[in-house]
């Protein structure tokens, strides 16, 4: 099909999927077990339910969305570890895409 000198085809192009990174996180068992069922439940993959809930809270929390505006520019980015953080648990590895 054409439009003025352009060719414009009957199919789009499939989207440029964006970087992807591994990230390793320690949960409690009973988090591991829910967040499995879940994604039994929605018919998707684990990743997919920790992607999609880690988009829906960095949208819905003004404050870190404020927060994020103010640190944009410190491009380093440090991992942020409290001992109160790290408890025992099962260790749980993501591709996230």
């Amino acid at each position: 099909m054409m439009k003025g000198d352009e060719y414009l085809p009957l199919l789009k192009a499939p989207p440029k999927q964006p970087k992807s990174a591994t990230i390793q996180i320690r949960v409690e068992e009973d988090i591991k077990l829910r967040l499995d069922k879940y994604a039994e439940f929605i018919y998707s993959s684990p990743a997919y339910v920790v992607i999609e809930a880690l988009k829906l809270l960095f949208h819905k929390d003004g404050e870190f969305k404020s927060w994020l505006g103010q640190h944009t520019n410190n491009s380093e980015t440090r991992p942020h570890t409290s001992n109160a953080a790290i408890s025992k648990g099962e260790s749980v590895q993501l591709a996230l895409k």
